[in-house]
């Protein structure tokens, strides 16, 4: 299908929950017909677990998987799987959710 498109994230710093939570979820509501798939390892300021997600258009699930292991780059990997999905907003505002 030439109008799929997928679109990865990524950061090496911390992300921060009380932002990343609202925003992924506003995004949902508003753009999750057109996004068929979402999933990351997301590593939170302050939370020694990794948290994992998924999605499936306007359903999402997620939870604390495990403690990051010691020789682990706590690092966040989001992907987001779909179609006319709205690129800059998505950056801009998982760069928002990023703690400086």
């Amino acid at each position: 299908d030439e109008d799929m498109q997928s679109l990865s994230l990524h950061s090496d710093k911390p992300l921060d929950p009380t932002k990343f939570m609202p925003w992924l979820q506003k995004l949902v509501a508003e753009d999750g017909a057109n996004i068929l798939r979402s999933k990351g390892i997301l590593a939170f300021e302050g939370d020694d677990d990794r948290y994992v997600f998924q999605g499936v258009h306007m359903i999402l699930e997620g939870d604390h998987q495990r403690k990051w292991k010691d020789d682990e780059k706590r690092e966040s990997r989001l992907v987001f799987i779909g179609r006319e999905l709205p690129e800059r907003k998505i950056r801009d505002g998982f760069a928002q959710c990023i703690v400086a």
